[in-house]
């Protein structure tokens, strides 16, 4: 379908655009930002990324890095060329992802403090038996006997240490109080 008459405008040159910053991000935006933050530190954009992923000691087609073995009748000793390593010139970049990549994992799951405060309410006042906390007043999600013991379980599994200490705290509180006797 045609345009409209005179719904067309002729391009004007804009003079307030700043064209070295507009070029600058430009080719930032074209070359994707490396995440890895030592690799990106060691990075030469003179040169092709097979060649500083090589500088790095770092393999640019795992394929060919590790080379699977063929199942053909091996060459002889004199036929088979061996090909000269790579030249690692920033080994500093392997040795730091290596480094990085030995540390033990951080455990990033956590409860919300509403479920710790839950399950140290519902042991507090009735221990172990599991239908009194269904039927406690504060149960609002109206969990079942076998949700809430669920729930206690995962605290148990996620804080061994301060389930520990919850319980000892709970047991020498019941021998102190003259109520219990």
């Amino acid at each position: 379908m045609p345009k409209a008459k005179g719904k067309t405008r002729r391009q004007k040159f804009g003079y307030n655009v700043n064209r070295k910053r507009l070029n600058r991000n430009a080719r930032r935006k074209a070359a994707p930002r490396i995440e890895c933050s030592h690799i990106r530190h060691a990075w030469d954009h003179t040169k092709s990324v097979r060649q500083n992923l090589a500088e790095m000691g770092l393999a640019m087609d795992s394929n060919k890095a590790v080379p699977l073995r063929k199942r053909k009748v091996k060459a002889m000793e004199v036929d088979v060329e061996e090909r000269p390593k790579a030249l690692v010139r920033k080994p500093y970049v392997l040795n730091e992802l290596e480094a990085e990549a030995s540390l033990p994992e951080k455990k990033g799951n956590t409860l919300s403090r509403d479920l710790i405060d839950y399950v140290h309410y519902m042991v507090e006042n009735h221990g172990e038996d599991y239908k009194a906390m269904a039927r406690d007043e504060k149960n609002y999600y109206q969990d079942t006997p076998k949700q809430i013991g669920n729930k206690i379980n995962v605290y148990k599994r996620f804080y061994p240490a301060e389930w520990q200490a919850f319980t000892e705290s709970l047991q020498t509180n019941s021998w102190d109080c003259p109520e219990n006797q």
